[in-house]
């Protein structure tokens, strides 16, 4: 019996540090800059850099990337789409959609050519926004 409720215990315990260790990523957005497609459908130009200091969640367990802006956006998670790789980037697309249920890309970038520089593309149907990011600080303890 004794045997047994050891065995329970180290269950429940193993079964509680797995979901303590959840896939969650913060970033901070240090600047971004956003692309309309105009009326006739083309699209724009980029708008100017704007600095920023925004937080960015991606919660793999939850399937949802949240970007805390003025206006909070708040993403699902479709699809883990497959790692691309080349000389110049290292991309991990998510097929998402928002909160009217528009299909849309998400991609977290790392620019090697550029210090390893991060980006997160948001690629909407008539908008696109580019946010530059960090490592949230807690992130490197």
């Amino acid at each position: 019996m004794k045997k047994f409720k050891l065995i329970v215990l180290l269950l429940f315990l193993i079964i509680g540090v797995q979901k303590m260790n959840a896939q969650v990523y913060k970033f901070v957005a240090t600047g971004f800059s956003v692309l309309e497609k105009e009326e006739k459908g083309n699209w724009g130009k980029w708008s100017d850099y704007e600095t920023t200091n925004i937080v960015i969640a991606l919660d793999l367990d939850k399937k949802r990337i949240v970007v805390y802006s003025k206006e909070i956006q708040f993403y699902n998670i479709n699809k883990f789409d497959k790692k691309i790789e080349n000389d110049d980037d290292l991309i991990f697309p998510f097929s998402c959609n928002d909160i009217d249920n528009e299909p849309f890309t998400i991609s977290f970038i790392t620019r090697k050519k550029q210090d390893n520089r991060k980006q997160l593309y948001i690629n909407q149907k008539d908008v696109i926004l580019v946010y530059n990011i960090v490592n949230f600080p807690e992130n490197n303890k």
